[in-house]
């Protein structure tokens, strides 16, 4: 009989849904979650402790497949998961949507300066002009990341009248203008009004904004980052952003997570901080991941391929 060790939380929307022949294990605590794996073929154990949450990889040593909820995962132990073969499947798109929305809302938040509008109304104060008088439409924005969230975040700037160029990992489409090549992109940072992460966190993605970059883009130039704190090298950005040598950031993600209450960023009138709450900007999330992962679950016990599958070798 299969053995699946699952986390209690997600018990209610999933228990009546699951096929017969089972031995589910369910855990709501740490250590119910270390019992629960150690004879498991299938886990998912989701937790908002990720230490918690390698440690109980690390005990699953008969685990043949790893769901998660993460579209991120490089907070597990990647050898643990190459030396066992465990195929994983993460929540690579459960989220796109919303963070999508969230990436055109930062921007319009920052082009009408709408953050001052909103403090002129608890002020009670009527404004006689706009804190904020940038179009989106003729601006140019490069997207970094063109991945499941990179895909929905493209066509909605398109329709705003934005520009967008494509970096892509892989080479560029011959003879289009608008798809940059990994090599291709820093050269051109300075045409751009709007640089939007949305790569995931490898090694190679570790700190590719730095003060370099920083210092190529325009003076008014907005970096938007959905992707994680890491992909900046977030001294550099504070102080690019504390001289003015940009124009602002819209950051969802930081380093760390929570930023502590004297963090210098939260100081900086041109810092947007949205406290990673993109993906959260929505109530369908658990519903998604459900019938994911219910249809993955057909196709493993059919002995059929799953997807989306997280390879550790690469990060993503």
């Amino acid at each position: 009989m299969t053995i699946l060790a699952i986390s209690g939380l997600i018990r209610p929307m999933l228990e009546h849904r699951l096929p017969e022949g089972l031995d589910v294990r369910w855990f709501m605590t740490h250590e119910e979650a270390l019992a629960a794996v150690a004879e498991a073929e299938i886990g998912w154990f989701d937790m908002n402790d990720q230490a918690a949450m390698a440690d109980t990889l690390r005990a699953a040593t008969k685990l043949k497949w790893l769901n998660s909820i993460y579209a991120g995962l490089d907070f597990l132990p990647m050898d643990v998961l190459i030396e066992h073969g465990i195929t994983v499947t993460n929540g690579a798109g459960i989220n796109a949507i919303t963070i999508a929305e969230y990436v055109v809302m930062g921007m319009l938040n920052i082009a009408k300066g709408y953050r001052e509008v909103v403090r002129a109304q608890e002020r009670r104060e009527w404004l006689l002009d706009s804190p904020g008088k940038r179009e989106l439409a003729g601006s140019k924005a490069l997207l970094l990341g063109y991945g499941a969230i990179g895909k929905l975040i493209a066509p909605r700037l398109a329709a705003f009248d934005v520009e967008v160029s494509v970096v892509r990992r892989s080479s560029p489409v011959s003879g289009d203008p608008k798809t940059l090549g990994p090599d291709e992109w820093r050269a051109r940072l300075g045409e751009f009004d709007w640089i939007i992460l949305a790569v995931p966190a490898t090694p190679e993605t570790e700190g590719m904004i730095g003060a370099a970059e920083l210092a190529a883009m325009k003076s008014d130039a907005v970096i938007i980052n959905i992707a994680r704190g890491s992909v900046i090298d977030q001294p550099a950005l504070i102080e690019a952003l504390d001289k003015k040598a940009i124009g602002g950031a819209f950051l969802d993600v930081t380093t760390p997570e929570p930023l502590p209450a004297d963090h210098p960023l939260w100081a900086l009138d041109n810092a947007h901080i949205s406290m990673h709450l993109s993906g959260r900007a929505q109530s369908k999330m658990f519903q998604r991941s459900g019938d994911r992962f219910l249809d993955n679950l057909g196709k493993y016990l059919r002995g059929e391929p799953v997807a989306p599958v997280f390879d550790p070798r690469l990060g993503y």
